[in-house]
């Protein structure tokens, strides 16, 4: 099993910022451009912790190279139902330098889109704490 995967079923959100690189690349689901760094990665998967409800991966798949990972999720947003899937790849290192995540159907992802919102003052400041600690 994925590294990723494990410290997310787990709520182990230390174990979530360890695997990401620091150069990270996070593009989401609902925004144009993409996000750069650990510290803002880190602090958008945790208000994903906050906004999703009975999340769960139901399957994992490896690429060839053990690289890349697809990581297939079902969740709550509010009463609407999101399938997604996390797109990972790690560096030479194991950690993950690119993280993509799509969703769908279109109303679930409008709901996460306004609930992540809600989120944003929050996540940003939690990311420039971070980067302030680091």
């Amino acid at each position: 099993m994925q590294p990723f995967r494990k410290a997310v079923e787990a709520g182990d959100h230390d174990a979530v910022r360890a695997l990401l690189a620091e150069d990270v690349v996070f593009t989401s689901p609902v925004a144009f451009r993409p996000y750069h760094g650990r510290a803002i990665t880190a602090a958008i998967l945790d208000a994903v912790t906050r906004v999703f409800e009975d999340f769960r991966y139901v399957r994992e798949i490896t690429g060839a190279d053990g690289r890349d990972h697809a990581l297939v999720f079902t969740a709550r947003v509010g009463d609407r139902e999101i399938n997604g899937c996390d797109f990972l790849h790690t560096d030479e290192n194991g950690l993950i330098d690119d993280f993509m995540v799509m969703v769908r159907p279109l109303s679930a992802a409008q709901a996460l889109s306004r609930a992540m919102a809600v989120q944003f003052e929050r996540i940003s400041a939690e990311a420039a704490q971070r980067t302030e600690g680091a």
